[in-house]
């Protein structure tokens, strides 16, 4: 690796006779922010303040919430190398064959809703995000590479089974690695004119520059970005990821934040960076609008059924809509109802196009909400 310009950071000699990058603290940056520049800032932070407002009028924002930070992270985790999609994990207890990626997938929501809980008690420090990434590895690929704990040792990232000194980038080594990591910190809550959307796409180059840790920065460096807007209050519930953009933007997100280090080109990575939020604030308010507008007509079909139990439609509906995938003995359970009855409820929503079988076997039937499927899987297909 060979810099053309300092303005992103160093490069440092090591002991071992190997280079490792050191980026300079952010503090220390300056830019200009002409019109265009302004003018894309400004309609990101539109459509972030109208997705918030979309979210917070959904009757079960909860629910939607549950599904939208399992869709990121089927996503992010896809950006590692899971091979497990949105419908392996709403079907992950149906003993699927990828079980273990699902478990990494699992791991990340349990990781998203725990930071998301943390952000009530600690600020966005590196403790927080310690914590977060230890229930991140728990348990899956890359446990044995130090779950919660800053790397101790060098890394690098290059193609598979590349040397140190073959690596297309070398972090820096530990040392330099904690005191870029305290500066990190530092700016993450000092107060200063630059706009907020500026600042989280410049924390999140930074820490994948420094890459704390010996497996999971990206996933963690991801989930970052949703938590620093949380905590400044440009969203109130996780339903903003840029994994997605990233995962169709994979080669040019890459070559940017390679870019950075290299050209010092922290502009156009901004700019690709706040795109994203533009892209993906409007995919998620399309997504909201979808399952709203898909609610209300299939709450309708069952409302206008001549005959019927309509009260025992409506809690299968909403059972649906929070278990996607369901089979005969799920309903049993929730309603007390006689299999014969359970049958004929199925039917009559495999009627009204809401159901669809998925697969018939001897001792059982599985079914799902297709239409509720695919808007929540968009961009989760490998």
């Amino acid at each position: 690796m060979k810099l053309e310009t300092d303005r992103a950071g160093i490069l440092k000699r090591m002991q071992s006779n190997y280079e490792c990058f050191v980026p300079h603290d952010l503090k220390y940056l300056k830019f200009n922010i002409d019109e265009e520049f302004q003018n894309l800032i400004n309609r990101a932070y539109l459509l972030l303040g109208r997705l918030d407002g979309m979210a917070t009028t959904l009757p079960d924002i909860n629910l939607f919430v549950s599904m939208y930070v399992q869709k990121e992270a089927v996503i992010s985790s896809q950006i590692e190398g899971t091979q497990a999609s949105l419908i392996d994990v709403l079907q992950k207890d149906r003993k699927n064959e990828k079980i273990k990626d699902t478990e990494e997938i699992v791991n990340y929501i349990k990781a998203t809703n725990y930071a998301f809980k943390r952000l009530e008690e600690l600020p966005l420090c590196m403790r927080l995000i310690k914590e977060t990434h230890s229930i991140l590895l728990s348990g899956v690929r890359g446990n044995e590479k130090s779950p919660g704990e800053f790397r101790k040792s060098q890394n690098w990232i290059g193609y598979a089974g590349c040397k140190l000194n073959t690596a297309s980038f070398v972090p820096p080594a530990p040392g330099e690695m904690e005191k870029s990591l305290t500066d990190l910190e530092k700016y993450i809550h000092e107060d200063s004119f630059i706009p907020n959307l500026i600042k989280i796409a410049l924390i999140h180059y930074q820490f994948e520059t420094i890459h704390p840790f010996l497996d999971g920065n990206g996933r963690m460096g991801r989930l970052l970005i949703v938590l620093f807007l949380k905590e400044r209050g440009l969203i109130e519930y996780p339903v903003l990821y840029l994994s997605y953009f990233f995962k169709k933007n994979r080669n040019k997100y890459y070559e940017l934040l390679n870019n950075v280090r290299v050209k010092g080109e922290f502009e156009e990575w901004i700019k690709f960076f706040i795109k994203g939020i533009c892209e993906i604030s409007e995919d998620a308010i399309s997504s909201i609008q979808k399952i709203i507008e898909l609610k209300k007509a299939d709450i309708e079909k069952i409302r206008n059924i001549p005959k019927g139990n309509i009260s025992n439609l409506l809690l299968i509906y909403d059972y649906l809509l929070r278990h996607p995938f369901l089979e005969t003995e799920d309903i049993r359970r929730l309603s007390d109802l006689s299999k014969p009855t359970v049958n004929k409820l199925l039917e009559t929503l495999i009627e009204l196009e809401i159901l669809e079988l998925v697969e018939e076997k001897k001792r059982y039937k599985q079914y799902v909400y297709r239409k509720y499927v695919d808007i929540l899987s968009e961009g989760t297909t490998l």
